[in-house]
């Protein structure tokens, strides 16, 4: 069973806002077997909307819309779903009471007309309640086919997938049973990964598919299976990964369900009672960002200092003049100083550190653009790691901070 989205309004058009609607639609589609064939982006235009409706309607068993539904005079999609399927629109008096409710609840101002005229609903349509705003949802069918009209807001197009959408789907139909399982690897590229896992992945059966999804420094391996017996697929997949573990042992982080690999990181210096704290100049924060991103990261890490400018590393990080005027502030002497200050200043049992030219200039070092030293410091040991990462700035940052994290990763499997 196939599904399209269409999304309205001119502001997803004109790049004034990113539509991360149809990302979640199309992930909890998925969730009960349901892929999506298309994502649309269309004007506030009758026209155009028009034709977006007929053409999903030949691709897709569902169609869900989302935007236009507001009160004001561009947003038309109500109308023209009327238009479309030859219908009028009507007063829903529940939804002229939720209205009402909301009004006296939170905006506490007089109902105008505009607002009323958001309870008008196509006659044909079954009325999703939408008690987190004025816009209700709207189910429709023709043709064995399913339209639902969602309002754009996301917060109250989540709560209506939620929990009025995806219940009624699964009462209306029978799925197929999908399972995704993404395993997260470190250090080697799409093209050599795909060819140590060649045999392995010509004998897959037929209902898992592979797909590769790089990244800078990293590759993603996802598996997906679709088969209408559940107990099936969830055996054939984890055989399957029993069988692929051991041919990337070397490279293996973890799972999509962990996130990320600061995010196994995380989980394990929670697991051993270890914490972490970075000192980074090149990377200007990445690392701690990406590690304050997860909820709860304060267990294991303690905090970072940015010392961006040279003298910084000097003030800051007791980094000796001495050792940057003999080796460049872009070396592994460097590096691995500010490791060791990171470490005692937070009082953890694990640093990193970078150092680098990131570009465009070459700026206080002779070091060539892209050149990057990244140290890890244990309260046993410090070590670090040269790494040319060419000469896009961002990719340069981007790439150091994934092998920062791939570094203290080999670290603390060690333990």
């Amino acid at each position: 069973m196939q599904a399209e989205i269409i999304t309205i309004g001119d502001e997803i058009l004109i790049g004034q806002i990113v539509d991360t609607n149809s990302a979640f639609i199309s992930k909890i589609l998925n969730t009960i077997g349901v892929s999506v064939y298309q994502i649309t982006s269309v004007q506030d235009d009758k026209e155009h909307i028009l034709k977006s409706l007929k053409e999903a309607e030949e691709n897709a068993d569902i169609i869900i819309i989302t935007g236009g539904l507001g009160p004001t005079k561009d947003d038309i999609t109500k109308k023209t779903i009327a238009t479309y399927f030859n219908d009028t629109l009507v007063q829903s008096d529940a939804v002229l009471k939720n209205i009402e409710h909301l009004w006296e609840q939170y905006i506490k101002q007089p109902l105008s007309q505009v607002n009323i005229d958001q309870a008008l609903v196509p006659s044909k349509a079954k009325v999703l309640m939408n008690v987190n705003g004025s816009a209700p949802g709207m189910w429709m069918e023709k043709d064995n086919k399913v339209f639902i009209s969602l309002p754009g807001v996301p917060f109250e197009m989540k709560a209506l997938m939620e929990n009025l959408v995806i219940p009624k789907l699964r009462e209306t139909y029978k799925f197929p049973f999908i399972k995704h399982t993404t395993i997260l690897t470190y250090g080697l590229g799409e093209s050599s990964l795909a060819e140590r896992i060649e045999a392995w992945e010509d004998n897959l059966p037929s209902f898992i598919k592979l797909a590769y999804l790089p990244g800078l420094g990293r590759v993603r391996l996802r598996l997906s299976a679709k088969n209408m017996d559940k107990a099936l697929v969830e055996a054939e997949m984890q055989q399957q990964i029993d069988s692929l573990l051991p041919q990337i042992q070397d490279i293996f982080v973890g799972f999509e369900a962990d996130d990320s690999i600061e995010a196994v990181i995380g989980s394990q210096l929670t697991h051993l009672g270890k914490t972490v704290a970075t000192a980074e100049s090149c990377t200007g924060g990445k690392i701690a960002e990406s590690f304050t991103k997860i909820a709860g990261a304060s267990k294991y890490f303690k905090g970072s200092v940015v010392s961006y400018a040279t003298q910084a590393k000097i003030d800051i990080l007791n980094v000796p003049e001495e050792l940057i005027e003999q080796y460049s502030v872009v070396s592994s002497q460097v590096a691995e100083a500010m490791a060791k200050s990171a470490l005692a200043l937070f009082k953890t049992d694990y640093a990193i550190a970078t150092t680098g030219n990131a570009g465009p200039d070459k700026g206080d070092s002779p070091a060539e653009v892209g050149t990057v030293f990244i140290a890890i410091a244990t309260k046993d040991t410090v070590f670090s790691e040269k790494f040319n990462l060419g000469n896009h700035r961002k990719k340069v940052i981007m790439k150091a901070v994934n092998k920062a994290f791939e570094m203290l990763q080999k670290e603390i499997l060690k333990k």
